[in-house]
C-alpha cells in the first residue's frame, strides 16, 4: 500500500501536507476535535461540518465499554453511528487503561482492568485493541502502547518502551478494517536519548504514521517543547507526524514549527465548558464580573457563529445560570479559534512566513 501522505510545502522544519483517508482528504497541519464517546461534547455533527472539521478523534476504551464495538459495527460502523461523513481517528485505549492506577495489572500480553462503568473485569491486548478499532471502522487506528507517568524512572521508561515495541509488532500483524491506516506511538518520557532510540524502533515497523505519546501528562511545558523540538524533525519525513493530547495554542505552534502535522486535545472543549474562552494571544474567563455588562463579542472580528450573534454579557448570563446553550456556543467559539489558528499556520507555511505568523498571533514565545 502506498503511503497516502504528501508534503506540499515547507517552512524551516514545518510542513504543509495532504493525508488521504477513506472519508476524504485531510490538509495538515490539522487539529482534531476530541469526540470521546462518539460526540464532541455539546455539538452535533452538523456543527462540526459548519466549522469545516475534516477529522475527529474518538476513544476506543470508552466506546468498547459502552455501547460496545460490536454494536457500533452492526449499526454500520462509527461513521454511520454518529452521522459523521468525514475522517475519524481512534486511539487505542491505552492511555485510559494505564491511567487507572491501582485498578489495572500489566503483563507482557496485555492489561487486565476494571470497567469504570460497572466495575466488571476487562482485558485489553494489542490484538483486541486493534480488533475493536476495526469493528469501529475508523480511518486511522492507533497502536496499543504503554504510557508511563511523567515522573517515571529511567527503568520504568525503558520497560514501557520495550513493551510498546513488542505490542506494536503485534498490532501491525493484525488485519485492519478495509483501507484503515495505522499509526505507531513513540514513548520515552522527557529523555531525548530514549525518545530517539524508540523512534528508530517504531519507525522501522510498517505503520502509516508515527505519533509522539506520553507528553502533556504532567511535565512542565518547557520540557515538552524541548522533546518536540528535538524529536519531531527526526520522525519519518514521508509519514504523517502526530503529537497526542497537546495542547495550548502556543504548544501547537511550537509543534507545527518543529514539523508536527496532527494534533488532538480536549483543552478547547473542556476550557469552554469551564468558562475559559480563547482570544488572540490569550483567553478570557467569562465568569469574571466585568463580562456581565459587556456588549462586545468574545473576540472582535471573529467570524464564528457565537461572536457574530451573541455578546459576552449574554454568554456570562448563560454560564451563571448553567443553561445548556452556553456549552454549545462556547465550544463553537473555542474550536473555531483552534481550527483557525492551525489553518492560518498552514497558509503561513505555504507562503514561507510561519515565524511572522507566530508573532502576529501574539504567541512569539512559540517561535
Amino acid at each position: 500500500m502506498s503511503v497516502p501522505f504528501v508534503v506540499q510545502a515547507r517552512c524551516g522544519d514545518a510542513r504543509a501536507g495532504l493525508l488521504q483517508t477513506n472519508h476524504g482528504p485531510v490538509e495538515t497541519p490539522v487539529f482534531m476535535p476530541v469526540g470521546t464517546q462518539a460526540t464532541v461534547k455539546s455539538l452535533a455533527s452538523g456543527d462540526l461540518e459548519a466549522l469545516e472539521v475534516r477529522i475527529v478523534l474518538a476513544n476506543t476504551y470508552h466506546l468498547a465499554m459502552r455501547p460496545g464495538a460490536r454494536l457500533v459495527r452492526d449499526l454500520g460502523g462509527l461513521h454511520a453511528f454518529m452521522a459523521w461523513p468525514r475522517a475519524i481517528l481512534t486511539d487505542s485505549g491505552g492511555y485510559q487503561v494505564f491511567s487507572q492506577k491501582g485498578r489495572r495489572k500489566i503483563d507482557d500480553d496485555g492489561v487486565t482492568f476494571h470497567s469504570h462503568v460497572d466495575g466488571s473485569p476487562q482485558r485489553l491486548t494489542p490484538e483486541s485493541a486493534m480488533a475493536i478499532q476495526a469493528d469501529l471502522g475508523s480511518d486511522i487506528a492507533m497502536a496499543f502502547d504503554e504510557c508511563p507517568p511523567s515522573d517515571a524512572s529511567r527503568d520504568v521508561l525503558c520497560r514501557a518502551m520495550e513493551r510498546t515495541t513488542r505490542w506494536a509488532r503485534r498490532c501491525v500483524a493484525t488485519t485492519p478494517a478495509p483501507g484503515q491506516l495505522r499509526f505507531g506511538i513513540v514513548q520515552g518520557g522527557a529523555d531525548l536519548g530514549l525518545r530517539a532510540e524508540h523512534l528508530a524502533e517504531i519507525a522501522g515497523l510498517s505503520f502509516d504514521g508515527v505519533a509522539l505519546g506520553g507528553l502533556s501528562v504532567g511535565e512542565p511545558p518547557e520540557t515538552m517543547h524541548t522533546v518536540v523540538r528535538e524529536i519531531a524533525p527526526r520522525m519519518p519525513a514521508e509519514l504523517p507526524r502526530y503529537l497526542m493530547g497537546v495542547g495550548t495554542p502556543a504548544d501547537l505552534l511550537v509543534a507545527i514549527s518543529s514539523g508536527i502535522d496532527m494534533f488532538d486535545c480536549v483543552m478547547p472543549t473542556r476550557a469552554a465548558r469551564n468558562g475559559r474562552l480563547f482570544v488572540r494571544g490569550g483567553h478570557i474567563n467569562i465568569a469574571n464580573a466585568v463580562h456581565c455588562i459587556a456588549a462586545l463579542p468574545i473576540e472582535e472580528g471573529c467570524p464564528c457563529e457565537t461572536c457574530r450573534r451573541y455578546s459576552r454579557a449574554y454568554l456570562a448570563h448563560l454560564f451563571r445560570v448553567k443553561e445548556i446553550l452556553y456549552y454549545r456556543l462556547a465550544t463553537l467559539h473555542n474550536l473555531h479559534h483552534y481550527l483557525a489558528l492551525v489553518r492560518g499556520a498552514r497558509r503561513a507555511i505555504v507562503e514561507g512566513r510561519l515565524p511572522e505568523y507566530v508573532v502576529e498571533r501574539g504567541l512569539a514565545g512559540a517561535a
